[in-house]
């Protein structure tokens, strides 16, 4: 099918009898010190081409051939995003500039971004809380929408699909600018069905659940997504305002969710595309508006942003320990709405001074329903302000160095069951599952950094303070996710996260050869997480929030060599180590720790016609054994990967054509941080994925 495809856009351009010009996409080592020289943090950015040619389903299945960035893989459509085994509410996701709030707290809670709206992406590793406050303790993904159209008329349309799955895919994009004024619009509609793994049967709770033509029974979804943006755009002033809609709906894996399936007079196996009970449906509305005015010395930037997230996970009513039978499928529904205000100025009073200050503000509203109960309504406003300077000491040495105060209020409602518990000499009452309470939350934090520059060389470091107030879920959690098999139990006397981390970056840079190592260390006088325990109830393990002094670290290494002119091979690894220093768990890791990685790759550059490559990698996991009881530790793994994409130009109109296997081998293996892991649940077998792209 792909030889077809490649075989046809020639056609298609010979015929047109255009003469080419190619347009490389090669990035030098010049310009990757460049970057680099811009922050003393560790630091990746990715375009476009990185994004279409790595395309893997999800946005986070994309981008996790970063070092240090991984996806934790929910079902088959969705992902969530860690860095250095940081993610939820440890790391920020912003797009154009304002924090992403839906309901991030969820092991199954998704990014509702439109990955194909997505013009480029970079990824911060390490803490970033001095100008993202709050939640950036581990990173920052910062994705950009907000291209300017050059010409009157632009646009794309992409075709892809995946086969484990049987994704289909449709998105287009147009955009148009008529002097200073501009406008953008995106379409993205995607379907898929069960997704399958090497496996006929797994074992969940001592019974073997066999699977149809080993798929995953009701993990079919589909996703609907638009965007509108209009703006104007002069030498001094810039100015537009995006509206845009990220509905998606997918199921649970039936079998996942209880032993219903075996009682249920639903026919799972009916059709591999039916989204069946148990589901869950969000809907993200997000209305942004960003407007910068600079003049030769200063410059002021302002972020506007409404965000309304709305979900809804739906079960079959059933009776669960002394909860009578409900009337209706809405097991939990969560409505949140965020909004934020970000102000910045930019003075730079000589060649040699960069200075950065400013303020945010943050409301979040967060309001449940349905029969069952995890985590309480909610409200939280929070502040922050800060000031740093970079200051060019030469040519080849950049300091800098900032401070940052932020302020936080967080309002928790009570919360009682519907229905009564029987309790131990004495009537049956309404159990209470949260309390009344308000916290107040400050934290001082700041950083300090190098960047040194000479001929090869790069060399960077960073030390900082970083903080986190705990989250409402944290605080007042009490129910059972029956979705991720667990009953989570909050914590009230929580105190903010704090982190002391140092982080270093060396690249070498030669003509042929290049070499970057990004060490670190990090230090949590009082790291929150989610301690197992062998307790259970209603036949699930019961987790609850603790707090412990933590070690972390690690280090990620890269080496690319250029062979020939065509050839080039690359390695790349991560490691990371974490251990409690306090605590019940003392001596042990945290829960779900990430096992170390390489990856070994080939790629080759062919010039006929156009822009084009063919790689071959090799991605290999170590076994995980350290581990915090009763967690099971996992045994290590490889997979073999390839890709191979060809970009032609056909006058104005360009063809682009991208194919990524996963897995070709279709082996059968477990990812430490999978929550599936635990009900024997392997990840998913041979994908392949094909985007077919017309830009014009």
């Amino acid at each position: 099918m792909i030889i077809n495809l490649l075989a046809a856009a020639m056609m298609l351009c010979a015929a047109n009898d255009t003469t080419i010009t190619l347009n490389s996409v090669t990035v030098t080592g010049q310009a990757k010190r460049d970057f680099q020289m811009k922050s003393s943090q560790s630091a990746v950015q990715v375009g476009q081409d990185f994004l279409e040619n790595n395309f893997s389903g999800s946005l986070m299945q994309t981008l996790q051939g970063i070092p240090g960035v991984k996806a934790m893989t929910i079902g088959s459509g969705q992902s969530k995003p860690t860095i250095r085994g940081l993610g939820f509410n440890r790391m920020a996701v912003t797009e154009d500039g304002v924090k992403h709030e839906g309901q991030q707290w969820g092991d199954d809670h998704g990014l509702e971004i439109d990955q194909f709206s997505v013009d480029r992406a970079e990824v911060i590793k390490g803490p970033a809380a001095l100008l993202y406050g709050s939640d950036a303790i581990g990173g920052v993904l910062n994705l950009f929408t907000n291209h300017i159209p050059t010409r009157k008329l632009e646009g794309a349309v992409q075709l892809f699909g995946r086969t484990n799955n049987e994704q289909l895919g449709l998105s287009a994009k147009i955009g148009g600018r008529h002097d200073h004024f501009f406008y953008r619009a995106n379409l993205t509609f995607i379907d898929y069905a069960d997704y399958q793994v090497p496996t006929d049967s797994i074992q969940y709770y001592s019974y073997w659940i066999r699977l149809k033509d080993q798929r995953l029974r009701n993990t079919a979804g589909l996703e609907r997504d638009g965007s509108v943006m209009l703006g104007y755009a002069g030498y001094n002033f810039h100015t537009d305002v995006r509206i845009s809609d990220s509905y998606s709906k997918s199921g649970f894996f039936a079998n996942a969710h209880g032993l219903e399936v075996r009682l249920s007079d639903i026919d799972y196996d009916h059709s591999r595309r039916d989204i069946d009970l148990p589901h869950q449906s969000v809907n993200h509305l997000k209305v942004l508006s960003h407007t910068t005015w600079r003049n030769e010395l200063l410059s002021a930037e302002i972020n506007l942003a409404y965000q309304n997230n709305l979900r809804k996970e739906q079960s079959e009513p059933v009776s669960h320990g002394y909860m009578p039978k409900p009337a209706d499928p809405l097991e939990r529904r969560f409505n949140k709405s965020t909004y934020t205000a970000i102000v910045g100025l930019r003075y730079t009073p000589s060649e040699r001074h960069d200075i950065r200050t400013g303020a945010s503000a943050e409301y979040q509203h967060n309001r449940r329903a349905g029969w069952g109960f995890i985590i309480p309504d909610f409200e939280t406003l929070s502040m922050g302000i800060y000031a740093m300077d970079r200051y060019h000491v030469s040519e080849r040495l950049i300091v800098n160095a900032g401070i940052r105060y932020d302020h936080a209020h967080t309002h928790i409602s009570s919360y009682e069951d519907w229905y009564k518990t029987p309790v131990a000499g004495g009537d049956s009452v309404y159990k209470q599952r949260s309390a009344e309470m308000s916290r107040d939350f400050n934290s001082l934090t700041w950083s300090a950094g190098v960047n040194w520059n000479a001929g090869a060389w790069v060399v960077k470091a960073n030390i900082g303070k970083s903080f986190r107030i705990p989250i409402p879920k944290e605080l007042g959690a009490d129910g059972i996710n029956y979705h991720i098999f667990r009953y989570e139990k909050g914590n009230t006397e929580l105190d903010p996260e704090q982190s002391y981390q140092l982080d270093a970056s060396i690249l070498w840079t030669g003509d042929r050869l290049t070499v970057q190592v990004d060490p670190y260390v990090n230090y949590f006088p009082n790291y929150i997480y989610l301690n197992p325990t062998s307790d259970y109830v209603e036949g699930l393990q019961m987790y609850n929030y603790r707090q412990a002094r933590v070690l972390r670290y690690g280090l990620e290494a890269q080496l690319t060599y250029a062979i020939t002119r065509h050839w080039e091979a690359e390695l790349k690894g991560e490691y990371l180590y974490a251990e409690q220093l306090s605590g019940e768990k003392k001596g042990y890791t945290l829960p779900f720790s990430t096992p170390w990685s390489v990856d070994a790759g080939v790629k080759y550059s062919f010039d006929w016609k156009g822009e084009g490559f063919a790689s071959l990698n090799a991605h290999v996991v170590g076994a995980q054994h350290e581990i915090v009881p009763p967690e099971k530790p996992t045994d290590g793994y490889w997979t073999l990967n390839a890709s191979v994409g060809k970009h032609f130009a056909c006058g104005k109109t360009t063809v682009k054509v991208a194919l990524h296997a996963d897995n070709l081998l279709n082996k059968r293996y477990y990812d430490h941080t999978s929550y599936y892991r635990l009900i024997d649940v392997p990840e998913p077998g041979r994908n392949c994925s094909l985007m077919v792209g017309l830009e014009f």
